[in-house]
């Protein structure tokens, strides 16, 4: 049986960021795992975490479904804490051994030291921003796609071995006419195309 670790990493600003959408997107995640014959195992940083649990986590898990608000650009402050926390906590042990590059062979590369080579990782953002901003060279985002956006979290990943597989991002999150039914919808199609039954 797979093992997939689901990790919300949304940060609560009352009235502001609730995160009703993120729990939304994380259920609709757990019963597509569950009914494609899944274990599952959640974090939800903003109820706490351990670190030690969450190598454990680490350890287990063959794949981590990864969903979360983007808050000015980049991950929620409390979630890139638990990243720092819980990828240098697995030095030597589940996440790293070193940067990858050796004295004595010129051959070995930066980022190739990661111990999870055999783990693969899906991101699902939230944005207010709209599609319109990305993959357009006139956009906010000069061009980038959502992926190129979010470089620094699929490169902690991939400095740990881990492989990316296809991402999720819904937008326009505070109009008035957003539609939740279209963007669990959308996150269920991309869900059977990373894994197909």
């Amino acid at each position: 049986m797979k093992h997939v670790l689901l990790l919300n990493l949304h940060q609560k600003y009352d009235g502001f960021a609730n995160g009703n959408l993120t729990r939304d997107l994380m259920n609709e995640a757990k019963k597509f795992f569950q009914e494609h014959g899944y274990e599952v195992r959640e974090t939800n940083i903003d109820k706490g975490y351990d670190v030690a649990l969450e190598l454990e986590n680490f350890k287990w898990a063959d794949i981590f479904f990864v969903q979360s608000p983007v808050y000015w650009m980049g991950l929620p402050w409390l979630a890139k804490k638990y990243m720092d926390e819980v990828f240098s906590g697995g030095n030597n042990t589940v996440t790293y051994t070193n940067d990858g590059r050796s004295r004595d062979d010129a051959s070995k590369k930066y980022g190739s030291g990661g111990l999870m080579q055999y783990k693969h990782y899906m991101l699902s953002f939230t944005y207010n921003c709209p599609t319109s901003e990305f993959n357009n060279p006139e956009g906010f985002f000069e061009g980038m796609s959502v992926d190129q956006a979010n470089v620094a979290l699929h490169k902690t990943f991939q400095f740990c071995g881990a492989k990316p597989l296809k991402s999720y991002s819904t937008h326009d999150v505070y109009k008035s006419d957003y539609n939740i039914g279209e963007a669990l919808l959308g996150l269920q199609r991309t869900l059977a195309e990373n894994f197909p039954s």
